[in-house]
């Protein structure tokens, strides 16, 4: 029997080169499964995916999604990408398996934490309270600036990563410190400014955008504190669950999320089409 794929829908296609098309996985002539091929990535045309990989029951186990993968790749290279990434479930074991098997590694990961009934209490003096306008003129411009070389750093030019870090921005926060579900709180110790987070309201609970530690203020425990006081945070706002993104790289995070009950829900992964 023929694994392949078969386009379900019509391909959908910008003047920048971005694209994207739905694909049934059939053996011979019968749907197993699906997929979507998109190369609209904040990268460019040039880094695909390879979205929602799904294989019926009856037909798992029997290396079609493997081979299902392995075709998305070759479309994606006869659209001209030299890259693709893919996002796998952290509890799906056979997702996992692929990756590996097709030379995927990780990049990022999505985590989340079911909150505690009851806010948890800041070691030491510290103590949080909303940002200031002043203050948040000051973090936007840092804040802009920080994103932009986390993306040039991953391989987007400097002149498309200024303009996703504008657009990101402007799109999260429209009106600023008054943006609905947007909360910017600053952590104070001894009276002094250390750090703040983001946090915005999505629709599994909240989500921390981002988490920042004063440059003289870093190894002395701010960290876990802010992230603590994001908790808190988010409870008085009504959520049971916050969610984050971190870099793989990033290891004194991964292992700070981790030490306060963060689990991965999420894998990016990806690697070079050769």
């Amino acid at each position: 029997m023929t694994t392949t794929l078969r386009p379900s829908g019509p391909l959908q296609q910008n003047d920048d080169g971005a694209r994207s098309r739905p694909y049934e996985v059939r053996v011979n002539s019968r749907r197993v499964g699906a997929l979507v091929i998109a190369a609209d990535t904040p990268f460019g045309p040039t880094v695909g995916e390879i979205r929602d990989l799904v294989i019926d029951g009856p037909d798992r186990r029997r290396g079609r999604a493997t081979v299902a993968a392995l075709a998305a790749e070759e479309v994606l290279r006869g659209w001209g990408c030299r890259r693709v990434r893919i996002c796998v479930p952290a509890g799906s074991a056979g997702g996992l398996r692929l990756a590996a098997a097709l030379g995927y590694t990780e990049h990022s990961r999505t985590m989340a934490k079911d909150l505690p009934a009851e806010p948890p209490a800041l070691a030491g003096d510290a103590v949080g309270r909303p940002m200031t306008q002043a203050e948040f003129e000051v973090w936007l411009a840092r804040a802009q600036e920080t994103y932009a070389r986390s993306w040039t750093a991953r391989g987007m030019s400097p002149e498309a990563a200024r303009a996703k870090s504008r657009a990101d921005h402007d799109r999260q926060l429209p009106q600023g410190l008054a943006t609905p579900g947007v909360s910017i709180v600053v952590l104070e110790a001894g009276g002094t400014p250390v750090g703040q987070v983001w946090l915005a309201s999505e629709a599994d609970g909240g989500f921390v955008f981002d988490v920042e530690v004063a440059e003289d203020q870093r190894g002395r425990g701010h960290g876990r504190n802010l992230m603590l006081l994001a908790e808190r945070t988010a409870l008085a706002a009504g959520h049971r669950r916050l969610g984050l993104h971190v870099f793989t790289d990033n290891t004194p995070a991964v292992r700070l999320y981790e030490s306060l009950g963060y689990v991965t829900t999420r894998l990016n992964c990806a690697k070079d089409l050769i």
